[in-house]
């Protein structure tokens, strides 16, 4: 079962939300309204998914991300704001979280974005992926950093795909591998490459154009 974690500062939302879960199947193991609290529980109850609210009374979204992804084992975050704002979604981003999905969502587009977070997808509201790979796009315009360690065949096909934006499941089905396979690569390369989350791994991909066709 899934372990999630819910952070919003509004208790009728928060609590809407995590009933909305429970109902799904998944397993809510806090409801917090606070930044700082909610750093702190993580690391308590271990969620495998936290699903973020940007604007908390003590600290950005942005900034409790940034702290969950520091950690040991760091969750997934899959940010739910009512903001669609540039701004907002890439220092989300920046900051380590999966994805981007706006309120005014669907009960069942946010249940199956919860869903595909834990796979390790990246999963963002229609219209915010392009927006986040044309970011990723001007960081790789920078300089690029020194030649790192060497992957095998099937490690740089599966970034490739990575890179290209489609999910761990459409990788799967195109290079006909399982789904667990598909995440054991991304994971062994993250080690690799000493990277710490997908918008890393995408970087250096296009840095060294491996989206292109």
């Amino acid at each position: 079962m899934v372990r999630v974690m819910v952070v919003d500062d509004h208790p009728m939302w928060r609590e809407g939300v995590a009933r909305d879960l429970t109902e799904a199947g998944y397993e809510v193991v806090a409801t917090v309204g606070e930044g700082g609290q909610a750093i702190r529980a993580a690391g308590a109850v271990r969620p495998d998914v936290v699903v973020l609210d940007l604007r908390l009374p003590d600290m950005s979204g942005a900034q409790v991300a940034a702290g969950m992804a520091a950690a040991a084992s760091p969750p997934r975050v899959l940010v739910l704001s009512a903001s669609a704002e540039q701004e907002d979604v890439l220092e989300a981003v920046k900051a380590g979280a999966s994805g981007y999905l706006v309120k005014s969502a669907s009960r069942e587009e946010f249940l199956e974005a919860v869903r595909r977070t834990a796979d390790g997808d990246a999963v963002f509201t229609p219209g915010l992926a392009g927006l986040v790979l044309g970011e990723y796009r001007r960081l790789a315009a920078q300089p690029a950093p020194v030649e790192g360690p060497r992957l095998t065949d099937r490690e740089t096909e599966v970034l490739r795909l990575v890179a290209k934006g489609l999910s761990y499941r459409q990788i799967a089905e195109r290079l006909v591998l399982s789904h667990r396979t598909v995440q054991n690569h991304v994971q062994n390369t993250l080690g690799k490459l000493q990277l710490h989350n997908r918008v890393e791994l995408v970087r250096y991909a296009i840095e060294r154009g491996l989206d292109a066709d």
